[in-house]
């Protein structure tokens, strides 16, 4: 070993006990309290101008005091949240990393909080820190931010590549003005790879990178067959009841095991490397999971297969006469809220036609069928030079092989960084499936969080070290030297 490679392999280590110490001295959990008393709740009318301080005067000083150069802008969308763009360059030469964050949180859900000391105030109890935005997404940004900050006190002030931050505060309503930003954007975003953190890992042990993300699209199916209910006692028997009827038109859509009966609804054969990459990958088991239900679903597949490598459909909710009073009468008229998460490859442009003609075909050609709402889906082939990358760094600084998923069973809006930008796209999770994402008592665990700090601390330093054997994209400057993307 040349004594370069010995001095480099010594700040290595040193950027990594940087980020431990920064866990330990609780520097972190300082600014992530900071940052978590910020009531940056997007679902509420009033919630405008903790949206904007939170990128102004929380998160843009931070990234100055980095070496980062930014600008706020309003959002293309009236009435929502704001957007940072930040950027830190050091060569021309050297690739470009994108990385993006969300400042927004669900509603906080005050009186229902059961830990902790409610959604605003950062409290750990435990191996868990509890708060609103702990583990989506203020944690996991924040964990990203102290990681390129422990290596740039490491390289003393350098990191062997250009970053660029891009945070939104609207991604828990739907990213709205997200798309049209980065359409707006595309030459101040452009770079060669998206690395970023949201929703949680494999399990909690496991250090998790995945590709993509399954997309979403909702659409309702409604049968109103008449004006006001009728007696049931004089007219059963005569009338068409509309729950019956659309309970069995939803039945011949989706059957009772979950296997989708629409043929243009499901999806292509899962791809080789996507099925390699989940071979004997365990879902579930957690403690808080729930059991995972062996027999429902797809037949012949793995439940990783299922979640991530296959369509489902869903009904959210359904609706007919008054659930809540109900009378002895037969009701005018009956809804479903329907959801689909599906794969790259499933044609959802064609999705309503399809589930009209396959109900029309059944003798339910009267029930109406909306045009969906669709994020599209999106996946970066496993073999992609970036993954192999962040697989080994993250395994050289953990000592764990990661988990790689093809793509999350949830949805993100990664399409806009795939398709809109033209990115590859790895995302590095830093929460686990029972941290109450969405719901009182959020936390982030401990452990993960120290865990996610060493290897990201790891990743920045080792993307420096191979900067200039990484692919880079025509976009930023570069040269093609890897897909970027392929609809695997």
């Amino acid at each position: 070993m040349s004594l370069a490679t010995v001095a480099e392999a010594g700040l290595r280590e040193q950027a990594l006990s940087l980020a431990r110490a920064h866990f330990d001295s609780g520097d972190f959990v300082r600014d992530l309290s900071r940052r978590v008393a910020i009531r940056t709740a997007s679902q509420e009318a009033s919630s405008g101008p903790a949206l904007h301080a939170y990128l102004a005067d929380e998160i843009a000083p931070t990234l100055s005091g980095l070496g980062f150069r930014h600008s706020l802008h309003d959002n293309p969308e009236a009435g929502r949240g704001p957007f940072l763009v930040a950027s830190r360059h050091e060569s021309d030469d050297l690739p470009t990393v994108l990385v993006y964050g969300h400042g927004d949180v669900i509603r906080g859900q005050d009186a229902a909080w059961t830990r902790g000391q409610g959604p605003w105030q950062l409290v750990q109890d435990g191996e868990r820190l509890y708060g609103r935005g702990t583990a989506d997404n203020k944690g996991q940004h924040s964990i990203n931010i102290a990681a390129l900050a422990q290596v740039l006190a490491a390289r003393h002030g350098r990191l062997g590549f250009n970053v660029k931050w891009l945070m939104e505060t609207g991604e828990e309503t739907g990213s709205p003005g997200l798309a049209a930003f980065c359409e707006a954007h595309r030459d101040e975003l452009a770079a060669d790879v998206l690395i970023a953190s949201d929703g949680p890992r494999l399990s909690r042990e496991r250090p998790t990178v995945f590709l993509g993300s399954r997309g979403v699209a909702n659409f309702d199916l409604s049968l109103t067959l008449r004006e006001g209910a009728h007696h049931s006692g004089n007219w059963g028997g005569l009338l068409r009841n509309p729950g019956t009827v659309l309970a069995n038109a939803i039945a011949c859509l989706v059957d009772g095991r979950g296997k989708i009966l629409v043929e243009g609804l499901r999806p292509p054969p899962i791809p080789e490397n996507v099925r390699a990459a989940l071979a004997g990958l365990r879902f579930g088991g957690d403690p808080g999971d729930p059991a995972v239900d062996a027999d429902w679903g797809e037949p012949g597949l793995t439940p990783g297969e299922r979640v991530i490598a296959w369509n489902t459909l869903e009904v959210l909710a359904y609706r007919t006469g008054n659930p809540d009073f109900p009378v002895n009468a037969i009701p005018p008229s009956a809804k479903a809220t329907m959801h689909m998460r599906f794969v790259v490859g499933t044609d959802v442009s064609r999705l309503a036609a399809e589930v009209r003609e396959h109900l029309a075909a059944r003798g339910f050609g009267d029930i109406e069928v909306s045009d969906p709402v669709v994020m599209s889906a999106t996946r970066l082939d496993p073999d992609n030079a970036w993954v192999r990358f962040a697989l080994d760094s993250i395994e050289c600084s953990t000592g764990l092989k990661p988990a790689l998923l093809p793509n999350l069973g949830g949805s993100l809006p990664n399409d806009v960084f795939a398709d809109i930008l033209g990115l590859p796209t790895v995302w590095v999770p830093h929460s686990y499936a029972a941290c109450s994402q969405h719901a009182p008592d959020e936390h982030l665990l401990v452990p993960v969080a120290q865990q996610a700090l060493v290897l990201m601390a790891g990743l920045y330093f080792d993307l420096g070290e191979q900067a200039r054997a990484l692919p880079r994209l025509p976009a930023s400057g570069g040269r093609i030297t890897s897909p970027a993307r392929t609809a695997a």
